[in-house]
């Protein structure tokens, strides 16, 4: 099992918080004294690191759109990891990486028209 470490992003305003990393894999991460004690600094913001998802969300959402009939709903569920080295990656379960797709279409859209 890994070693559970700290890190701290931050926000675009300058805003810290803390999360909890496995150990990194590159050691040539910078580690900063919080209080005393050492934790990881993530080498991006939370909001670079969320911006590596957003293409690979936006490709999901655009293909069920595509659909031949579009879902009146659309909704997609990931796990996203952070890591002080590589940002958010999606987690895995078991060596898998899995996506929950709820599509929803409402049998009276076109009653009463």
């Amino acid at each position: 099992m890994e070693e559970k470490q700290l890190a701290q992003f931050s926000l675009a305003d300058g805003t810290t918080f803390l999360v909890e990393v496995e150990e990194p894999e590159s050691r040539g991460i910078e580690r900063v004294s919080l209080g005393g004690k050492q934790v990881l600094k993530a080498r991006q913001t939370f909001e670079e690191a969320l911006d590596q998802i957003k293409p690979v969300a936006s490709a999901v959402i655009t293909k069920l759109r595509d659909l031949n009939q579009p879902a009146d709903e659309v909704e997609v569920k990931f796990g996203l990891k952070l890591t002080a080295d590589a940002g958010a990656v999606f987690a895995s379960v078991g060596g898998e990486v899995s996506y929950e797709i709820t599509l929803k279409w409402r049998s009276n859209k076109n009653q009463g028209k």
